[in-house]
C-alpha cells in the first residue's frame, strides 16, 4: 500500500489533481486507517492506495496527452480492463468528503500534507464543496469575457496549458484561450464555442456588442451575415446548458456547463456529462460565499480604470455640530442613497478611510466606463442637494451639505485586500492619488476632472459634456470659459496651509464638470 503522499511523489501530481481524479471516479478512494508502524508522520489517520494506482495514473497521463477528455478517460480505463471504483455519485458524497473538508491536523501533519479524517455520512453539514476543490474545469470572466480566475483543471483541459496569464487584462480573452486549447482546435468546436458564448452573453449584451467583444481577437471564426443565432436571452442568476464537443480521436466530450452570474462577472463550471451535481449545485446556491471567495482569489491585473473620489465638505465641523447618532445617521444616509447610483453605472467600491468614498469604473462591453463615471458624479451631486435640503428642514440650520468630487483615468494595477469577512478592491498608482487631491481641491459640491480623463472620450461624447474654467473678467465678474483647462497652480494659492497637499498636482491640467447630457 502507498500513502497519498507517496502516490503524488511517484506520479508527479498535486493533491488537487489527485482529489479531482478520485471525485471523477478515475481512481479508487483511499483506505483511511491509522499510520503503519514506523511511519514518519504525526497524523492520526492516513489515506492508503493500492500500488496498482500508479499504473492507472500513468495510463491517465497517456490518455490526457492523446487528447482525451476526462469523461472519455473513465470509459477508456474500463475498456482497458481497469476495475472502476464505485459510481461517482456515491463516492463523491461519502468517501471523498474528507478530501474536500480536511480536519485540522497538527503542524507536522500539515507539512506532511498526508492527513485524512474519517469519512462522514453524506447528510453531514460538514460536506460542503468549496471553490478550492471544484473537481471540474472552472474559471471566471468579467463582462468583457476576460479571465479573472481559473482552476488547474481549466488551465490544463480547456485554456491551453499556459504558464501564466498576461498582466494586461485586455490580453485575457477567455474565448481566445479556449480556441487555443485542446478542444478549440477543430472548426466544428470553434463554431460551437462561439455560439455558446453568444448565447451566454446575451444576458447583458446585444448581438453587435457580443461580436465586437468576441471577434475582436485574432484567429476567431466569423459569423456569416444572416446566420441565425440562438435568440433565447438567459434569465435568472444561474444557467445550465449542454455543450458537446468533438475530440481529435473522433469521440465526443459532453459537458453540462453551469454559468453563475454575479455583478463582478460570470463563473463557468464545465461538469462532465456523467458526473453528479448535488454538491456542485449546493455550492452555487451559496452565492455570497462563492463570490467572496472568488474575489479573494482575483488575479492582480493591469487595467484601464476611471476613479471617482468624493468627500463630505466640512465633515469635521458637521460632526462637531451634530449629536453622534445623527452624524452616523447622516453618513449612512449618504452611503445608502449613493449605492444604487454606483450600481447603475457599474461602479466598484474601493478602499477608503473616513466618511468619503472611492469608486472604480472599469471598461464595459456595452458602455463607456469614463462616461459612466461622469454620469455617476452628476447624479450624486443632484442627490446630495436633496439630502442637504432634507437636513436643513429637519435641523432648521443653514448648513449646505456638499460632496466634493475628483475624477481621473489611467492604467493601473488592480488587486484585492481581504480579511476573513471583507474584500476590498484596491488600485495602486497616481490615478487614484490625483483623483483624491482633486476632491480636496473641489469646493461647494463641484466635480473636477483631469484633462487626461476627458481626452479619452470620443469627440461626440465630449460634446455631451459641458466643462470649463471659471475666470474673472475685467470688471471682476465670474464667467465660464467653456471647453478649457487650467493647471492647479493657476487656480489655487499653494502657499496656504490648506493647499499644501495640492503641490503634488500643481502642474496637472484640470477642468470643472458643469453638466453631462445623457
Amino acid at each position: 500500500m502507498l500513502t497519498s503522499f507517496e502516490v503524488m511523489q511517484a506520479a508527479n501530481i498535486s493533491r488537487a489533481t489527485l482529489n479531482n481524479y478520485i471525485s471523477l471516479g478515475l481512481l479508487p478512494r483511499p483506505l483511511v486507517k491509522n499510520p503503519e508502524p514506523g511511519a514518519s508522520t504525526q497524523a492520526r489517520q492516513i489515506g492508503y492506495f493500492p500500488k496498482e494506482v500508479l499504473t492507472r495514473l500513468e495510463r491517465i497521463r497517456q490518455l490526457k496527452k492523446d487528447g482525451y477528455a476526462m469523461a472519455e478517460i473513465a470509459r477508456q480505463l474500463e475498456l482497458d480492463g481497469f476495475q472502476m471504483p464505485e459510481a461517482p455519485e456515491q463516492s463523491f458524497k461519502t468517501a471523498h468528503a474528507p478530501l474536500l473538508e480536511p480536519a485540522m491536523q497538527s503542524v507536522a501533519a500539515e507539512k506532511e500534507k498526508d492527513a485524512y479524517q474519517p469519512a462522514v455520512p453524506a447528510q453531514s453539514n460538514l460536506l460542503r464543496l468549496s471553490i478550492d476543490h471544484i473537481p471540474f474545469p472552472a474559471y471566471m470572466v468579467n463582462y468583457n469575457f476576460e479571465i479573472t480566475w481559473y482552476n488547474e483543471a481549466a488551465r490544463t483541459e480547456l485554456l491551453g496549458e499556459f504558464d501564466r496569464l498576461p498582466a494586461d487584462i485586455k490580453e485575457r480573452n477567455a474565448l481566445a484561450y479556449l480556441l487555443k486549447g485542446r478542444l478549440g482546435r477543430s472548426g466544428a468546436n470553434r463554431e460551437e464555442l462561439l455560439q455558446f458564448y453568444l448565447l451566454l452573453g446575451k444576458r447583458r449584451l446585444t448581438r453587435n456588442d457580443l461580436m465586437d467583444v468576441l471577434t475582436g481577437q485574432t484567429d476567431v471564426p466569423e459569423i456569416k451575415a444572416g446566420e441565425s443565432l440562438a435568440e433565447a436571452r438567459p434569465g435568472g442568476t444561474l444557467m445550465q446548458l449542454p455543450l458537446t464537443l468533438g475530440l481529435e480521436n473522433g469521440e465526443i466530450a459532453r459537458y453540462n456547463v453551469y454559468a453563475s452570474y454575479y455583478r463582478e462577472g460570470i463563473l463557468f463550471i464545465y461538469q462532465p456529462g456523467h458526473a453528479e451535481n448535488d454538491s456542485l449545485l449546493g455550492l452555487l446556491e451559496r452565492r455570497d460565499e462563492v463570490i467572496r471567495n472568488l474575489l479573494k482569489k482575483h488575479l492582480p491585473v493591469l487595467t484601464e480604470v476611471a476613479v471617482l473620489v468624493a468627500d463630505l465638505q466640512n465633515s469635521v465641523r458637521i460632526c462637531t455640530e451634530l449629536p453622534p447618532e445623527e452624524y452616523f445617521e447622516l453618513i449612512n444616509q449618504i452611503w445608502s442613497t449613493m449605492e444604487p447610483i454606483f450600481r447603475k453605472y457599474y461602479g466598484t467600491h474601493g478602499k477608503h478611510v473616513g466618511d468619503g468614498m472611492v469608486y472604480y469604473f472599469f471598461p464595459q462591453p456595452d458602455c463607456n466606463y469614463i462616461f459612466n463615471a461622469l454620469l455617476c458624479a452628476q447624479e450624486m451631486k443632484a442627490m446630495m442637494r436633496r439630502i442637504s435640503k432634507d437636513w436643513q428642514l429637519r435641523k432648521s440650520w443653514l448648513n449646505e451639505l456638499y460632496l466634493n468630487t475628483g475624477l481621473n483615468e489611467g492604467q493601473e494595477w488592480l488587486g484585492i485586500f481581504h480579511i476573513e469577512t471583507k474584500v476590498e478592491f484596491t488600485v495602486l498608482g497616481d490615478t487614484i492619488n490625483h483623483a483624491a487631491r482633486l476632491s480636496d481641491f473641489a469646493r461647494g459640491g463641484a466635480i473636477w476632472a483631469t484633462k487626461n480623463l476627458l481626452g479619452k472620450l470620443t469627440s461626440e461624447e465630449r460634446q455631451r459634456v459641458q466643462f470649463g474654467i471659471r475666470r474673472q473678467d475685467a470688471e471682476g465678474r465670474e464667467v465660464l470659459v467653456g471647453a478649457s483647462y487650467s493647471r492647479i497652480s493657476e487656480l489655487a494659492n499653494l502657499n496656504t496651509p490648506r493647499n499644501e497637499k495640492l503641490c503634488d498636482i500643481a502642474a496637472l491640467p484640470v477642468t470643472e464638470i458643469i453638466e453631462v447630457r445623457i
